[in-house]
């Protein structure tokens, strides 16, 4: 297991992103235990900083696309 990134959101794995908890998660994607937050939950941070990257919004789902991106993460691969 590659423990660089965040094995649920892929982000960097750095001092101000880890979990004080979890060697495998971001500080965004755990609970204060460590352990990893409900998909939908994380989809819905996923889903608000694919929003900061597109200049028109309009008719953009964009859960489906943070579904689309947890799907290829380790923690949420099918």
């Amino acid at each position: 297991m590659n423990n660089e990134f965040c094995q649920s959101c892929g982000m960097p794995l750095r001092e101000d992103t880890k979990h004080d908890q979890s060697t495998a998660y971001c500080k965004y994607c755990a609970d204060e235990n460590g352990k990893l937050n409900p998909r939908e939950a994380v989809q819905a941070g996923i889903a608000e900083w694919l929003k900061m990257f597109t200049p028109s919004k309009d008719g953009v789902d964009f859960m489906k696309r943070a579904d689309s991106y947890l799907q290829a993460m380790p923690a949420w691969a099918e």
